[in-house]
């Protein structure tokens, strides 16, 4: 096989070491080969960086695996030209694993052209990933904590989850300080609530004449803390998340045009694919390295399981979460061909199509309407029939009633 890079190097990273194995040589010559180990503190990968620029190197290879790639990725860019490779599409022959044959290999692979290069992002939308990222897991800690405090509530016995539709509304609070301080009667919050809820302040008042101990007391007070936190972390990364979306401002209000994506997922969308999408082959590539389309699992001639490949997790999460916000007539015609997950899966589709045109284009979102849903029925309907006939050994002509409406 040509190789087509002269001087290249392949990187096997670990937590505390980085393997390196140069080559250098014209292609069609047998190239010298060099190893060395450095660690991954910085000043090391600084030393790796200043020894691979002596050596002439222009192009560095590496694994994307965890996360620790990503320091030595950040302490080389702009000197070299960096591929992150799939692990799972650049593994060696089993039998001859050690870290300098990793680094060889991988070597091998660049000097070749013969790994794939990885979507990796420039540094604005990285440090937004990371922002957004554990903006989603503070949520999901949200969201855990409320549920520890609604079931709380239900050990002591008070029913508030079940005539207040929002326990940690104004009402709902000011409710649950007095249940922590212990002074107030039932009939005295009852009167905290608010708006429509004081319509309900019989019920309110039986709800809240429940068994509250004092441990309750004590861990009630604890999860309020726990929640108000998360809460304040929460405001404080939005506000760090819209000034770094300011140079997008116009890409982020193109995404919101889209049923189902609101300011958090376009934000997510921008900073997991960015707003270039020059940069994927095509919209199919953007949806497999999504993991939002159907694989491939063909066997002898038979179309065996078609479920999702792997991808960004991240990506395809969010994209579920407003698929099924935006759950309207498409969603409900697959729900009910396909079930639920399926048909989530393939409105997260549709919406990532849409938004790889609309960035590609820089044109709004356009909704097609229900009668351009019905004509792909009709035509869909007409189709499968006309194979249905031919199958049976008829010659089917198709012409168009004139007086159809």
């Amino acid at each position: 096989m040509q190789a087509i890079i002269e001087r290249c190097c392949g990187l096997d990273v670990h937590q505390e070491t980085v393997v390196a194995c140069v080559l250098v040589g014209a292609p069609g010559a047998q190239p010298k080969k060099e190893v060395r180990t450095f660690r991954t503190l910085t000043r090391d990968l600084e030393a790796l960086r200043d020894w691979l620029l002596e050596a002439g190197v222009t192009h560095v290879g590496m694994e994307s695996t965890g996360v620790y790639w990503r320091p030595v990725y950040s302490v080389l860019e702009g000197c070299f030209e960096l591929i992150v490779g799939n692990a799972r599409h650049i593994r060696n022959v089993p039998g001859r694993k050690t870290d300098v044959k990793d680094s060889e290999w991988i070597a091998d692979l660049v000097r070749h052209g013969l790994i794939a290069k990885s979507y990796v992002p420039p540094r604005p939308l990285r440090e937004l990933r990371e922002l957004l990222r554990y903006r989603r897991k503070l949520v999901e800690s949200q969201a855990a904590e409320r549920n520890r405090l609604l079931k709380l509530l239900e050990t002591a016995n008070i029913k508030l989850a079940s005539v207040a539709s929002d326990v940690f509304g104004v009402s709902g609070r000011a409710m649950l300080r007095e249940l922590i301080a212990g002074e107030a009667s039932p009939e005295a919050m009852a009167d905290l609530a608010r708006g429509r809820l004081r319509h309900k302040r019989g019920d309110l008042i039986l709800a809240l004449d429940g068994r509250l101990e004092e441990h309750h007391r004590f861990l009630l007070a604890m999860q309020l803390r726990r929640l108000e936190a998360i809460e304040a972390d929460i405001a404080a990364l939005d506000l760090r998340i819209g000034k770094r979306l300011e140079p997008y401002c116009a890409q982020h209000a193109l995404l919101m045009q889209i049923p189902g994506v609101d300011w958090v997922v376009a934000a997510v969308l921008i900073a997991e694919i960015g707003v270039d999408m020059s940069v994927f082959v095509s919209v199919y590539h953007l949806a497999a390295w999504a993991g939002v389309c159907p694989g491939n699992h063909e066997s002898a001639g038979k179309q065996k399981s078609g479920r999702a490949r792997k991808g960004n997790i991240h990506l395809r999460a969010i994209l579920v979460g407003a698929a099924i916000s935006a759950s309207k007539t498409m969603y409900h015609r697959l729900k009910a061909r396909r079930g639920a997950l399926r048909a989530a899966l393939a409105i997260a589709h549709k919406i990532l199509v849409s938004t790889y045109y609309m960035l590609a284009k820089n044109s709004p979102y356009r909704d097609l309407g229900e009668a351009y849903l019905d004509q792909i029925g009709q035509s869909r309907t007409v189709t499968n029939l006309k194979r249905r006939l031919e199958r049976l050994g008829y010659r089917v002509t198709l012409e168009p009633n004139a007086q159809a409406t």
